[in-house]
């Protein structure tokens, strides 16, 4: 069955006739190097680098990383965007997420905060996908809370020594490179900067965390005993990581909230055909009022979303996104998905909990969305506050 037109990314305005060109790269891609690898991914709770050094030969990493790095030098977020909605379509948040941490929340560390000898020296690994990043911030016992960092980097010399722990990392087996919030300074804000510490280093160890879901995504606790880290993997000034951290959030959750959007609509269109597949009582689940009351209700909650995310797109590339509406996108996509998921699995009766229909990993993938990027608590903490209360 075609998925309606309302819910085909290829037919919106935002996107040109370059992007739709590539969306089928994309989609290509996932066909050929994700899909046939993604159940042992799972049960070996971690993609293989493949995924990363695939996705650089087929041009998917860093797309703002100039030619001289390996790069094309294309500053538009809606190549961002189409990677992050193929792999949420297609069911597949666990790479997907990967993917869009290297491209979303690490790009902009690496292209904006380095110098030109950083550059040269992490560049065209990124790009390549030889080399996978991760952003090192949750710590035990703080949780969104930044200012309460507590891991330490001390000048000694030519080097900082770190020492602490960060835990619920994304990327974290993988990585190679950890972009990771130290305090260098007692100050809750001004104290906080950035270290790029490369996970080879004496004394730094990770092991893999047991998860519920997004089984396929390495989620790691990492710990650095007195590891020594060049000052010259410094990013931007000392005693400017808060502000750095703060400046990057609102693409972190635009894109938290496209991969959201993109997973509901994936699942929408799977359990359309479902129910016109299966019957009970001698006819079609999907001629039932209240399954075609259920899925009206989803097709237009998520028809109505999904012009709300294109403008927020839109806003971003103008480069007027602003930390209160791109609150009100991860919180209100990441949300959708959860109630999309939790309905549509309602109308595959009993076998909607069995592990083999999609729909029961979408449900269960979906929860730790409301999570990760700032709880949807802290979200709407953000836009209360935006409204002067």
């Amino acid at each position: 069955m075609a998925a309606p037109t309302s819910l085909r990314p290829g037919s919106r305005a935002l996107f040109t006739e370059e992007h739709d060109a590539f969306r089928e790269t994309v989609r290509t891609f996932i066909e050929r190097a994700v899909l046939p690898h993604d159940q042992e991914w799972e049960q070996q709770h971690h993609p293989d680098r493949s995924l990363f050094t695939t996705a650089g030969e087929q041009g998917l990493l860093l797309f703002g990383a100039p030619e001289e790095y390996g790069g094309v030098g294309i500053d538009d977020f809606r190549f961002n965007a189409v990677v992050s909605e193929e792999f949420g379509r297609h069911g597949l948040s666990a790479p997907g997420l990967a993917l869009s941490l290297q491209n979303d929340v690490l790009g902009p560390y690496f292209l904006e905060l380095t110098n030109d000898e950083q550059k040269a020296r992490w560049l065209p690994g990124l790009v390549s996908g030889e080399l996978v990043s991760a952003i090192g911030m949750t710590e035990p016992g703080t949780g969104s809370d930044v200012a309460a960092i507590r891991t330490r980097a001390v000048r000694d010399g030519d080097d900082y020594v770190v020492d602490g722990a960060k835990t619920f990392i994304s990327n974290g087996l993988n990585a190679d490179l950890v972009v990771t919030a130290v305090r260098t300074g007692d100050d809750p804000h001004k104290g906080l900067s950035l270290l790029v510490i490369e996970t080879d280093a004496p004394g730094f160890d990770r092991h893999l965390l047991s998860k519920i879901g997004l089984h396929g995504q390495d989620t790691c606790e990492l710990s650095f005993t007195g590891v020594r880290v060049p000052a010259a993997n410094l990013l931007g000034a000392e005693g400017e990581g808060f502000t750095h951290l703060m400046r990057n959030l609102s693409q972190e959750r635009l894109s938290l909230a496209v991969l959201a959007l993109a997973a509901a609509e994936g699942v929408l269109e799977n359990t359309l055909d479902y129910v016109q597949e299966r019957t009970a009582f001698g006819r079609p689940v999907g001629s039932f009022q209240n399954s075609r009351f259920v899925l009206a209700e989803v097709a237009t909650e998520l028809d109505v979303t999904r012009t709300f995310v294109d403008d927020c797109l839109a806003e971003h590339l103008r480069g007027e996104l602003g930390a209160a509406r791109a609150a009100k996108a991860k919180w209100w996509c990441t949300d959708v998905q959860a109630r999309t998921a939790d309905r549509c699995l309602q109308l595959y009766g009993g076998y909607g909990y069995m592990s083999e229909y999609p729909v029961s990993r979408a449900f269960v993938e979906a929860r730790v969305q409301k999570i990760y990027g700032g709880t949807n608590e802290i979200m709407k903490e953000i836009v209360g506050r935006d409204l002067g209360l």
